[in-house]
């Protein structure tokens, strides 16, 4: 097959012919073949190139090694094996953030100022000798091993039986803190919880649930599928979110406009924030614990999933026996504002 989906296979093999080679001369062009190829590829194709993508990560130079990292999550949401693809994703990305640290403590000691964009805006041409080849080269790449590194996180798999991510986690964190950027979409991923259990605690009727939370991106989601389940099943009293708002918190696309109905406030009294992440819920007793207030004023935001690609829910399992509950509100603060 000279035209058509033929050519991504033919294109595949040529790249990892050249890059096993250590072949510079036909590296080069076998790359560009294979990103022309990549975009017509068919499903079959992809799920094929996956493992072989990810096998070639770390012997491909520094230049491309980012773009196969992208094509590798590519063909993972296309159907490629994730738990044979995402190591050397994570391992590669791990890499790359680790040699930007570097590159971020050397440019701030050489009094540059603020850093330049990721895309080259603000380097010089002496940059790569004056810094090293690879921390620039691993600052430049960091958008799009973060978007391969989120593509992997997409599935509950990786998540669970992935070993690496807080080594991953750790070279994001020291890299956000040198050079001010969050990264927030992977480190939102690299935090998200499976099979988590959650003990709310009604403040109105002193009432206690305990849920179960997997694949939730951020406390909007969490938010609106805690609605569901507690005061959709006549547990708790407040406004309960559409279907159709529920329905895209767990694994529709797109959103719906929806209402807060709770005040969400941790144990310390303090505050959970929406734009905040499941996993920054304050744990007692080993417990993820929420305390519901009503609503302080009338909150309003678009119900959907913080990562599109990622189903999440939130599973009710049973009302705390009332000695239970009692239990845990004596180890609560009463709100903090």
């Amino acid at each position: 097959m000279i035209f058509g989906h033929g050519r991504f296979p033919a294109a595949v093999a040529a790249y990892e012919a050249a890059v096993r080679a250590r072949d510079a001369d036909a590296a080069e062009p076998a790359f560009e073949r294979l990103t022309r190829a990549f975009g017509k590829a068919a499903d079959a194709g992809l799920r094929a190139a996956g493992p072989r993508l990810a096998a070639l990560l770390a012997e491909t130079p520094p230049g491309p090694r980012a773009v196969v990292a992208v094509m590798t999550g590519a063909c993972a949401e296309r159907g490629a094996d994730p738990l044979a693809c995402a190591p050397a994703v994570f391992a590669s990305a791990q890499d790359a953030f680790e040699q930007a640290a570097v590159f971020c403590e050397r440019w701030t000691a050489a009094g540059r100022g603020e850093l330049p964009g990721h895309e080259g805006e603000g380097l010089e041409e002496g940059d790569f000798e004056r810094f090293g080849f690879l921390p620039v080269m691993a600052w430049q790449s960091l958008p799009q091993f973060e978007m391969a590194c989120v593509a992997m996180l997409n599935f509950s798999r990786v998540r669970r039986e992935v070993p690496g991510r807080e080594g991953l986690a750790a070279a994001v964190t020291r890299v956000a803190e040198l050079s001010a950027e969050p990264f927030q979409c992977l480190t939102y991923a690299l935090a998200v919880l499976d099979d988590e259990p959650l003990v709310a605690l009604d403040r109105a009727t002193g009432a206690g649930f305990v849920l179960r939370m997997s694949g939730i991106g951020d406390n909007f989601q969490l938010h609106t599928l805690l609605a569901d389940a507690l005061i959709g099943r006549g547990l708790v009293a407040g406004e309960a979110p559409s279907p159709e708002a529920v329905a895209r918190c767990r694994d529709q696309p797109g959103m719906v406009t929806t209402t807060g109905s709770f005040n969400l406030v941790g144990a310390d009294g303090e505050w959970i924030w929406n734009e905040g992440r499941p996993s920054d819920i304050p744990l007692v007793s080993g417990v993820r614990l929420v305390l519901l207030d009503p609503p302080p004023y009338r909150r309003s935001w678009p119900a959907g999933r913080f990562f599109p690609g990622m189903p999440g829910d939130l599973l009710y399992e049973r009302a705390l026996a009332p000695e239970e509950a009692a239990t845990l509100w004596a180890l609560t603060a009463p709100p903090a504002r």
